[in-house]
């Protein structure tokens, strides 16, 4: 595997391989788990070459310290993206990829309104403005996106549609601890009790998804098993005509999201449909939306 630091060295690199190889790229801010490599994975299935990013994008944050606080550690990433294949990390600085008098943006709409916008102003502007950028770079055949940023892949599906971007998506569906929780690189701020008491999420999307089933109201089903965390929203999303229960919610200082397509045939107990469940030992291996709400 090579590092590349900047978008030139990045494009030399790719364009010493010609135009024969099919180019997967899988976007990521690093502190890699389970569920990077499972994108990693399915990159390496499909395609002939695979990229990877790791950028901390200060663009996204609304919150200054929230960006300062997010973990890192690129040694780390670099041994984690090696023994999983990739064959390209590109790794820039941000002066790389908002050089001085940066004063470009794209602004989807659509997707992007409610949900994650009405709590984290200006995140979806930074998402498709770095991932444009990021896919100009890389010119990848195949991007790999991660089912639990849900409302994340519908915005970057409406950026790939409006601007005519020659590239495939697939979404790679949620990877969960053996209890039910989803991996995110913000677990690692979780304590011992926070970990337990963020268990809720799953058991709330359980809770949606048997009340949808059975015709009840699933917001309400699913509010009533987070009680006792600070809830910024409970939503049924609608990306791309899929029903989608959404949960974000604060257990103590750590935002955690969640969510669950919505599907008539599957039983309620079950593991959200197509997620994969990795083992304890596994995933310690260093770890325009329609919606309503009440």
């Amino acid at each position: 595997m090579k590092a590349l630091r900047t978008p030139a060295d990045l494009r030399q690199a790719l364009e010493s391989l010609g135009r024969g190889p099919i180019i997967g790229f899988v976007p990521t801010m690093g502190a890699f788990h389970d569920g990077h490599v499972a994108l990693f994975r399915a990159a390496r299935q499909e395609c002939d070459v695979v990229v990877a990013s790791v950028f901390v994008n200060p663009s996204q944050f609304s919150d200054p310290a929230d960006f300062a606080a997010y973990p890192r550690d690129r040694s780390r990433d670099e041994g984690v993206a090696a023994a999983s294949g990739i064959d390209l990390l590109f790794v820039p600085s941000v002066d790389d990829m908002y050089p001085p008098g940066h004063a470009t943006w794209v602004d989807v709409q659509g997707p992007a309104r409610g949900l994650e916008s009405d709590f984290r102003p200006g995140h979806f502007r930074g998402v498709a403005t770095i991932c444009a950028k990021l896919f100009d770079i890389v010119r990848p055949d195949v991007v790999f996106l991660g089912q639990k940023d849900a409302q994340q892949v519908a915005v970057i599906k409406q950026l790939v549609r409006d601007l005519n971007l020659d590239l495939a998506i697939r979404v790679i569906p949620t990877v969960r601890a053996a209890d039910g929780l989803a991996l995110s690189s913000r677990n690692v701020g979780l304590s011992a009790d926070d970990r337990t008491r963020a268990l809720a999420l799953p058991r709330a999307l359980a809770a949606g998804q048997a009340a949808y089933l059975e015709g009840r109201d699933v917001v309400a089903a699913a509010r009533a098993e987070l009680a006792g965390l600070e809830i910024d929203y409970v939503a049924v999303a609608d990306f791309e005509g899929q029903p989608t229960l959404a949960i974000a919610a604060r257990v103590g200082a750590t935002r955690l999201i969640d969510n669950v397509p919505l599907e008539a045939s599957r039983e309620p107990h079950e593991t959200p449909a197509g997620d994969r469940v990795v083992s304890s030992k596994e995933s310690g291996h260093d770890q325009q939306a329609a919606f309503r709400r009440t």
